[in-house]
Order: C-alpha cells, then sequence, then structure tokens
C-alpha cells in the first residue's frame, strides 16, 4: 500500500498525501470519524476540523446504513472485509468507493479501538 519507511512524521505526510482513500472512526456507540487522508477529505468535501467531528454514519446514505451495520459486525466477527460501496459528501454529492478494504484497529493491549479503511478507486455517481 505505502513504503513505511522513515520517520514516523514522514510516515504520517506519506499517508496524508497518499494517492489512495484512508480513514478510520472511533468506538462510540455512534462513531466519530477520526482520521482522513488528503483524499478523504476532498472525496468527503470537509475541512480537517469539520471532518473530526463528523459521525460516520453521515458520510453512508440512509438506504444503506442497515446494510453497513451488517457488515460493521461481520468485520467486528472477523477483523477485516473486503468492501465496494456508496458514500455521501458534506454537499450531498454521491461517489462510489471500489477495491476497499475495512480492518479493526486494536491498541497496544490488543482491544477493540476502531475501524479503518482504504480504497483505492473512488468515482463521482452524481
Amino acid at each position: 500500500m505505502l513504503d513505511a519507511s522513515g520517520s514516523p512524521e514522514e510516515i504520517a505526510k506519506a499517508l496524508f498525501e497518499a494517492p489512495f482513500v484512508l480513514v478510520s472512526h472511533s468506538i462510540q456507540s455512534d462513531p466519530i470519524l477520526n482520521y482522513g487522508n488528503r483524499k478523504v477529505l476532498q472525496l468527503w468535501e470537509h475541512s480537517w476540523e469539520e471532518f473530526m467531528q463528523t459521525p460516520w454514519r453521515k458520510a453512508v446514505q440512509e438506504v444503506l446504513q442497515e446494510e453497513r451495520n451488517k457488515l460493521l459486525a461481520e468485520r467486528l466477527s472477523k477483523g477485516f472485509s473486503s468492501y465496494s460501496g456508496v458514500r455521501i459528501s458534506s454537499t450531498g454529492k454521491r461517489f462510489f468507493l471500489e477495491n476497499g478494504m475495512v480492518w479493526n484497529i486494536l491498541d497496544k493491549q490488543q482491544q477493540y479501538y476502531g475501524q479503518a479503511a482504504t480504497f483505492s478507486s473512488a468515482r463521482l455517481i452524481s
């Protein structure tokens, strides 16, 4: 996915500037987005400050929320899954994310800490 050599700051910059989508959210009952690289901020049409306060559910069309909840439950049990799907920007634009991988984030004690996703392709559909 990315050459992870260099200092932590260099790796963080490379992830932020990467040509693929990289996003994560927290573990609250209504998860909040807690990381998005430049590609995510552009697609979702958010500033960093807005993005970091956005509930994950706001990035998914309501009609797809039930499907999303089933996939999240599957990831909790397996740890990861492949995924493609429609997301919606802050201004209502819809885009299709393809060739995705979603995985659980664990802390140092191997406790569930959230979820992250990467997608290699995104295309505007409306």
